[in-house]
């Protein structure tokens, strides 16, 4: 006999006949799953919950109840296009999250996959979300938002549209940002710098020389009063040889709407 189970359908749920459901999906009671919704294996689709099309959920997710997924973006232009939600594999959706899909501008909201979506949070229209991120109760993108892997966003924070969050980068607790924030980086308050991200480093295996490189490029940009051109042109100068460096450098470098420059120790002489 096959290990595969047939789908579990609550009868009060509600599906689409164009839905394409893996055969051992569960769906739960009063759910609604409407228009173009492909679910992928091992998916649990807890009570209570809306899943709108077009949308594609991978393997592995989890949906708990009352979190809305692929609803039409918040946008004043929008005028009902059939623009889609992409999803990955292995997510949780704790309860309360919305996550809308694209508009025209790029047609696609994309959420890669491993990554914890914890209660009350929404991500909008047009966003790219990386792997294995963290979002915490409460946490906010706007729109077109570019949120790289292994982030995490403490609760009732808030990123500005088109922001671009670097790998392994922190936004702390009921904090907002404006700008860009490059890997590796530690802010809170409102566009205010404070430290490199060292215990998320250590979590995701880099070694002593790595996260030395980085807090060396740290004191650089932001404690030596030189302009970004001068901190990058010395810290490529003299830690060119150090892969995350690199990559910070190149974030920065690669910025459209620029770096927050305004150090916690600014902030408190001020």
């Amino acid at each position: 006999m096959s290990d595969v189970q047939p789908a579990r359908i609550h009868p009060t749920a509600i599906v689409s006949p164009q839905a394409i459901l893996a055969t051992d999906v569960q769906i739960g009671a009063y759910s609604v799953i409407e228009n173009k919704v492909e679910i992928g294996p091992g998916c649990i689709i807890r009570p209570h919950t809306y899943l709108r099309g077009p949308l594609v959920l991978g393997c592995r997710n989890i949906v708990f109840s009352g979190a809305v997924l692929g609803e039409d973006p918040q946008h004043l232009k929008y005028q009902n296009e059939p623009t889609l939600l992409e999803i990955g594999d292995g997510n949780v959706f704790r309860e309360h999250v919305t996550v809308h899909r694209g508009t025209t501008a790029s047609g696609t909201t994309r959420i890669g996959s491993d990554n914890f979506f914890m209660a009350g949070c929404h991500i909008a229209h047009d966003c790219r979300i990386g792997s294995r991120c963290i979002f915490a109760n409460g946490a906010l993108v706007a729109g077109h938002c570019i949120i790289e892997d292994g982030v995490y966003l403490s609760g009732n924070c808030a990123i500005h549209q088109f922001v671009r969050m670097g790998r392994l980068s922190l936004l702390s607790g009921v904090s907002a940002t404006t700008k860009d924030v490059p890997p590796f980086i530690l802010q809170q308050g409102m566009n205010i710098i404070v430290g490199v991200n060292v215990v998320g480093m250590r979590r995701n295996g880099m070694d002593a020389k790595q996260i030395e490189g980085v807090r060396h490029a740290f004191h650089i940009l932001y404690r030596q009063g030189l302009t970004v051109p001068e901190a990058l042109a010395r810290i490529e100068n003299e830690l060119n040889k150090v892969p995350v460096v690199t990559e910070f450098i190149h974030f920065i470098r690669g910025s459209v709407r620029g770096i927050n420059l305004f150090h916690e120790r600014d902030h408190k002489a001020a």
